[in-house]
């Protein structure tokens, strides 16, 4: 089988999922009639909450952005972020293609390759500890709270925290040492270097050296900045989940159906699904396991589809639009009409 017919097949396989989730399913729990009677409810008031809540979501991609890439200034952070985020949600295994997105559209604006790959690299990393981090801290919560509903996602939490706590030991081991570095660099480089013989190009050299530079800066960074990283992906998962409670509070499920801790819960589990690279954004995964989750705890059933395609069409759309409309601007917002001297460097600081 051919990787072209793989990619069909996989994308095929996408929208049915898709189909299936929206056609069948979904309608099932609720029909997509008393959804929309839910929705037409909607006041000036809640329709107000939920645009600042978007906003507030669309600004906090940029600061993990700037702390990563010394030298990128938030007009320039924030088009690029969803830029990089609506590629995410344009082809299967968007995560992959969001972070190469990422490299080469920074690249376009002048960066250095090291600081691209380290940014891309922190940012990614944080943004997936987060993923796994998130469960934990949702069943952790609904112990305190006295809910007794929890037993998945019990489960789900423990996976998840012994997933980070792996993850967080072999980054540790990764950048412990020169020597590591330089050992996987030496086994990268002669890897690579193999595949290029094969396609008769030259093979790579000084890969050990440039990982072991890599790992310094890399360190250097982290120790200087982890907690403000820390906290700018907590800022942004706090104003995702904003969205989200705003949605079922709007559509009048009230905190004594599914309370703010449960709703967290659910939605810690939601975004553990995007990491499924199925569809685009998770798109179908995620509406599925979200609802399923909400009406287990006790929303009713229409308002909770409601609140969930509410909550998915304002954290996916504006994101999607602003970026594609980003892209195709992209040659007039390069070096040098983005923002004089847009290429940084290291010594910059953040946003300056």
């Amino acid at each position: 089988m051919t990787a072209r017919t793989r990619n069909l097949l996989f994308g095929a396989l996408g929208l049915v999922v898709v189909f299936v989730t929206f056609a069948v399913v979904l309608p099932r729990i609720a029909s997509y009639r008393d959804v929309w009677e839910a929705v037409r409810t909607l006041d000036e008031t809640w329709l107000l909450a939920l645009g600042v809540t978007v906003v507030l979501n669309i600004v906090t991609y940029a600061p993990p952005w700037m702390l990563a890439l010394p030298g990128l200034r938030f007009r320039q952070a924030l088009p690029f972020t969803q830029a990089s985020t609506a590629f995410t949600y344009i082809a299967p295994g968007g995560g992959i293609v969001g972070m190469a997105g990422s490299y080469g559209l920074l690249r376009m604006w002048g960066f250095a390759s090291n600081d691209v790959a380290r940014a891309v690299t922190v940012t990614g990393i944080w943004n997936q500890l987060a993923n796994l981090l998130l469960p934990v801290i949702a069943v952790m919560l609904l112990g305190i709270e006295g809910d007794d509903s929890s037993a998945f996602l019990t489960t789900v939490a423990l996976v998840g925290a012994a997933v980070f706590t792996v993850a967080v030991g072999l980054l540790a081991i990764v950048l412990w040492t020169d020597n590591f570095a330089r050992a996987v660099g030496d086994l990268a480089g002669r890897v690579v270097s193999r595949l290029l013989r094969a396609i008769r190009r030259r093979p790579v050299a000084g890969w050990p050296d440039a990982f072991v530079r890599f790992r310094r800066e890399t360190v250097d960074l982290i120790r200087r900045r982890w907690h403000w990283l820390t906290l700018a992906a907590i800022a942004g998962n706090l104003t995702v989940f904003a969205v989200l409670l705003v949605s079922l509070r709007a559509v009048g499920v009230e905190s004594n159906e599914v309370t703010a801790i449960e709703a967290f819960a659910g939605w810690s589990l939601a975004r553990a699904l995007q990491l499924i690279p199925l569809t685009p954004g998770g798109v179908g995964p995620v509406e599925l396991g979200l609802t399923a989750i909400l009406v287990g705890f006790g929303g009713a059933n229409a308002e909770v589809v409601a609140a969930v395609l509410l909550y998915r069409l304002f954290t996916i759309v504006p994101t999607l639009l602003l970026g594609l409309a980003t892209i195709g601007a992209w040659r007039w917002l390069g070096p040098g009409k983005a923002e004089e001297g847009v290429a940084p460097t290291a010594g910059n600081p953040p946003g300056g």
